[in-house]
């Protein structure tokens, strides 16, 4: 593993390596509970609908910063595992909401239990302290971007 120096990379490149980094720690521990037929892609889904179930699939693009085409193909693949389901939107009947199945849901739950192991790993890494103030900075990034 590469040594990041001070002088390294620019700060939103080392936010986009931790980014990914983290995932990957992620979806290894979600394969060894058992989540072995998602990939890391699809928490451009997941991860969104495990805190607002029942968004737009534009919505869903807008937020994980990426394409209708491409959040599309990740509900579509997602929902013939079985993990979303397209429903009407009782507001406008031309629109789908995207909301996740029981299976969906069990996922998510596996999923938060692995998020705080990671968690854990961070701040046992950094410090209680060093982990509060990397949380407030990155707030702070997302709101700010």
């Amino acid at each position: 593993m590469p040594e990041f120096k001070k002088d390294g990379p620019p700060t939103p490149r080392l936010l986009s390596l931790a980014y990914n980094r983290s995932a990957s720690a992620i979806y290894r521990r979600l394969r060894e509970q058992g989540i072995t037929d998602t990939r890391p892609s699809h928490g451009n889904v997941m991860e969104h609908l495990a805190f607002e179930d029942g968004l737009r699939l534009n919505e869903l693009a807008t937020r994980a910063g990426i394409t209708p085409q491409s959040m599309g193909q990740f509900v579509d693949e997602l929902e013939v595992l079985g993990y979303v389901e397209r429903r009407p939107d009782p507001d406008d009947r031309r629109a789908k909401r995207i909301h996740l199945t029981r299976k969906g849901k069990r996922s998510n739950k596996v999923e938060w239990k692995v998020v705080g192991e990671v968690e854990a790993a961070l701040e046992a890494l950094l410090g209680k302290k060093r982990l509060a103030d990397l949380r407030e900075s990155l707030a702070r990034i997302t709101e700010s971007l």
